[in-house]
């Protein structure tokens, strides 16, 4: 009897698929150094731990796809070292058995405008627009947001977008330094130069990929490089308009998880409607030895992130559907 029990067990525990994820190699070719605030961050180690990630997927066999929750090179990186930098990246990340899914970060954006990073990253687009959805399995609908639509990096300087990320940064941040938070109070302090926000136009299709998710019986995983969720980052790493975006997501029932960057220490919240806010740990902040990857097993009924070393495991269970 317990055999059989035990393979009931096993056969529950197989997951629908699984994926691979890392966030915010932020690779150069340059010496040791350190965040704003002190943390240290290890440019060219960065780059080995995102080898050690891709062995360790390609070893389960069974990864479907992996995502890179970008800033795949870092600022400091010499602009003439730039394509060179960007270019060394993908292709270790192109050694991996499988697709793999990125999206735009503000260093990516300090290195190379978007017009050029989107087709080196191979990011669906129309219009160097870096948003896009796509659906591994039937159950199942990721959708990547582009979370620098409207920014003051990245767009050429005349572009309406620029123009409009600046008129917003005059008006909530009176810093003459765009990414200082000086003064900035609570959850104001997300007004920086290095954030931006999702356009009016990005917000309809959003809905529309909602609503069409909804009629499918879908289950949706959102992933942004910038977080959604006060409860799971700092203040200062917030999308501008990360509520705006939550009240479309929140109009329906299909979104279950969020999953971000940007905020290098990681975090983990459950928001009021029940959707889980996981961002992950950066690669850029272990120093030789240590990892921050990871794969997700995703369940009909929750996703299981098996994290490496500092990037925390965290088992997601979804909420049960409201009959409301």
């Amino acid at each position: 009897m317990g055999s059989t029990d035990g393979l009931v067990d096993a056969q529950e525990k197989q997951p629908l698929f699984s994926f691979g994820v890392i966030s915010d190699v932020q690779y150069a070719d340059i010496p040791d150094g350190r965040s704003f605030i002190g943390i240290p961050r290890y440019y060219r180690h960065s780059i080995i731990v995102l080898q050690r990630a891709v062995q360790n997927w390609n070893h389960h066999q069974k990864l479907k796809f992996a995502i890179n929750f970008g800033d795949i090179v870092d600022g400091f990186c010499p602009k003439n070292q730039s394509l060179t930098a960007v270019k060394k990246v993908v292709n270790e990340f192109s050694k991996f058995n499988g697709p793999v899914y990125h999206m735009i970060g503000n260093h990516c954006l300090y290195n190379l405008p978007r017009s050029e990073l989107i087709p080196l990253l191979k990011i669906p687009s129309h219009n160097d627009h870096a948003y896009f959805d796509f659906t591994p399995t039937p159950e199942y609908r990721f959708i990547v947001l582009d979370g620098y639509d409207i920014s003051a990096i990245g767009w050429p300087q005349d572009h309406p977008n620029t123009l409009e990320a600046f008129n917003f940064l005059r008006e909530k941040n009176p810093n003459s330094e765009k990414n200082s938070p000086s003064g900035l109070v609570g959850l104001e302090r997300r007004f920086l130069m290095f954030n931006g926000a999702v356009g009016k136009k990005q917000l309809e299709w959003l809905d529309g990929i909602l609503q069409e998710a909804s009629e499918l019986k879908q289950k949706v995983v959102i992933c942004c490089h910038l977080p959604l969720d006060p409860g799971a980052s700092s203040k200062e790493a917030l999308l501008w308009n990360y509520d705006e975006v939550m009240d479309v997501i929140h109009r329906y029932d299909c979104v279950k998880v969020c999953l971000a960057g940007h905020d290098h220490k990681g975090g983990h919240s459950i928001d009021s409607h029940g959707i889980h806010h996981r961002v992950l740990e950066a690669a850029l902040e272990c120093p030789p030895g240590r990892d921050a990857f990871g794969f997700v097993n995703v369940y009909d009924d929750r996703l299981s992130l098996i994290g490496t070393d500092r990037m925390q495991s965290t088992d997601i269970c979804f909420q049960p559907q409201s009959d409301l």
